[in-house]
């Protein structure tokens, strides 16, 4: 199995954005929804990604922001690569031109229907799939609740783009996840945190480990 990518997301200044590429994460997610624990400001941000090392990529997070807002605070702060976290339609791509994208999709048995149109554009590199958010929810993503892996994996075969897998993954359960799954990347923030919105490095650490050691 090729080696599996890791994004530890909702870092939030310079120093635990070092640890995290020390502890040999590919990717740091920047979360630029206001209402988030895991918001960081456009200048910190900025800070973020110079400070990042070659190799190690910065993603900036949005949910349901206009293309405006998404080119303007990817331009500030250097970032080239947006993950759409909310409930933006495709059309929104024809304006985020120069943009990566990866789209985040709620788990469900049609989730390969919903990914069908985001698919055809060539600026999607990546899908992430995700734990569904409850009725209830403000947020969409970092609700630390796994799902059925093993019903995604029947469904993996159907995606014309890299899944990223996503939703209640920790250093305990993601060697099982990526056996299953067997995806593209993970991507985890609320597994790694000592409280909420506040990272913990030896967990991170713990985590990166885990992914690597999967054979």
């Amino acid at each position: 199995m090729p080696r599996t990518r890791i994004k530890i997301c909702g870092v939030r200044d310079v120093a635990t954005a070092l640890a995290v590429a020390e502890a040999g994460a590919d990717a740091v997610g920047l979360v630029f929804v206001e209402n988030s624990p895991r918001f960081v400001a456009v200048t910190e941000a900025a800070r973020i990604v110079a400070a990042l090392p070659p190799f190690v990529v910065p993603i900036g997070l949005f949910a349901n922001a206009s293309a405006k807002h998404i080119l303007q605070t990817c331009d500030a702060t250097g970032i080239y690569t947006a993950q759409l976290h909310g409930h933006e339609p495709p059309e929104i791509l024809d304006d985020l031109a120069g943009l990566r994208v990866i789209k985040a999709l709620p788990f469900s048995e049609h989730v390969t229907q919903q990914a069908a149109p985001w698919s055809r554009h060539l600026a999607v590199r990546g899908l992430l799939i995700d734990t569904p958010p409850r009725p209830s929810a403000e947020l969409t993503g970092g609700s630390g609740e796994a799902f059925d892996w093993d019903a995604l994996a029947g469904q993996m075969q159907q995606f014309d783009k890299p899944v990223l897998l996503a939703g209640g993954l920790t250093a305990d359960n993601v060697a099982k996840a990526v056996r299953t799954v067997q995806p593209y990347a993970v991507d985890v923030s609320s597994g790694v945190e000592s409280s909420r919105g506040i990272k913990d490095i030896e967990q991170i650490k713990a985590f990166c480990d885990a992914v690597r050691a999967v054979a």
